[in-house]
């Protein structure tokens, strides 16, 4: 018989498989091929000070058994309203960035298709799953996917260190120049995800409880939240040592293309690591886009449905179904014309993340230690230092991109 603390897993694995996507597989590979092991550095600071603001999502939900969303209005129908239009703006353009890879790694695995059929076929398996599994089928499914990208993550690792004839570099390095700052902040914007994902975290704790009936208390919450975000961490790191092992210094110029990235990833893979790497590398990176797919295609409407509800009553009633199907209509629309600008999108996306970030970690740090959060559930003084701590770091280096332009 499963512990009450097993069986409360799956929001933080949720978290984990929307959060490892286009940060760690183009994002997190990127930094390794470019910077070598560099920008480790930046990874770890952004984990550590986005850390607080994640967990508040799952801590403010299990406390009041209300979403963050719920706790935005009680803050005031502006900010909520706000973080709607946020949310809106930004939706259709993470949706697409990451169907866009996902299918792009599809083609090259497994052909038969083209981009724009496959980005077709992953979103409409995608609905279709979510609307006829809901929530319980999604939550059974991600605990395996994480596991098996996990698995064959580490997997191309060891075969990458095995393979490594060099001595690896641990300098750090500070970007510089537009083009250089310009990354650092996009990665830093997703790493290991958006902040906004915080309110999605809350959602999936209230819909867990649901399913199970049964009340996730503050240490279940925290401990499955821990679970899924010390995954991201270590798959990040790996990610970073994978680019860092088999692409730094290799000459070669990624393209900002979804599909053409994909190839080149696999083709690199491949040729560095051998063929016996190829089943690993595929198999790692279509599961880690795939499970950032089909958890944003289930969060954003989520999240859309709720705050419509919220700031409009029932006079503009626009439930789950409606949502899932605008998004899935509105990213096959960009990737129908818009998809070789996939990068630039990509880029806008992951700065706007970062510029919108100490939005959303201010108003969980207020939530959380209002006058809304029972004080007995509120974060202790050393949480509360990391908190300010990192509302400082994300101003900061917001002001310091916005200097640089």
């Amino acid at each position: 018989m499963k512990s009450p603390i097993i069986k409360s897993l799956g929001p933080g694995l949720l978290f984990a498989g929307a959060a490892v996507g286009v940060s760690h597989l183009v994002q997190s590979t990127r930094a390794g091929a470019d910077f070598g092991l560099g920008l480790l550095w930046a990874l770890l600071l952004a984990n550590i000070f986005k850390y607080p603001f994640f967990q508040f999502g799952s801590r403010y939900a299990a406390a009041t058994g209300e979403t963050l969303l719920d706790g935005f209005k009680r803050l005031g129908n502006g900010v909520l309203a706000i973080s709607y239009v946020i949310s809106f703006i930004t939706m259709f353009i993470i949706q697409a960035a990451v169907t866009i890879v996902t299918a792009g790694l599809a083609v090259n695995i497994f052909g038969t298709f083209d981009m724009v059929t496959w980005s077709l076929l992953i979103t409409s398996l995608s609905i279709s799953i979510l609307l006829l599994g809901k929530y319980k089928l999604l939550d059974g499914l991600m605990k395996y996917v994480i596991l098996l990208l996990t698995i064959c993550t580490i997997v191309a690792v060891i075969i990458a260190l095995l393979k490594n004839e060099q001595t690896l570099n641990f300098e750090q390095i500070i970007p510089r120049g537009t083009v250089e700052i310009t990354f650092l902040i996009a990665f830093l914007g997703w790493m290991p995800a958006p902040l906004d994902i915080s309110i999605w975290q809350s959602i999936w704790l209230l819909e867990k409880e649901k399913t199970t009936l049964q009340k996730t208390t503050i240490k279940q919450a925290i401990f499955d939240f821990n679970v899924g975000y010390i995954s991201t961490i270590f798959l990040a790191v790996c990610f970073v040592i994978l680019g860092a092992l088999v692409m730094h210094n290799s000459g070669e110029s990624f393209s900002n293309k979804g599909g053409v990235f994909a190839e080149q990833l696999i083709q690199l893979y491949t040729k560095n690591l051998g063929g016996f790497a190829y089943a690993f590398i595929a198999i790692a990176a279509f599961t880690t886009m795939f499970s950032t797919t089909i958890t944003t295609l289930d969060a954003s409407p989520r999240a859309m449905s709720k705050a419509n509800d919220l700031l409009f009553s029932s006079k503009i009633k626009l439930p789950y179904w409606f949502w899932i199907l605008i998004l899935g209509i509105g990213t096959y629309i960009i990737l129908r014309f818009f998809r070789d600008n996939m990068g630039l999108m990509v880029k806008i996306a992951t700065v706007l993340s970062f510029l919108t970030a100490p939005f959303y970690a201010i108003l969980n740090y207020i939530l959380i230690t209002g006058k809304h959060t029972p004080k007995e559930h509120q974060p202790n003084i050393y949480m509360k230092i990391l908190s300010l701590s990192g509302i400082i770091f994300l101003v900061g280096f917001s002001i310091w991109y916005l200097l640089n332009l």
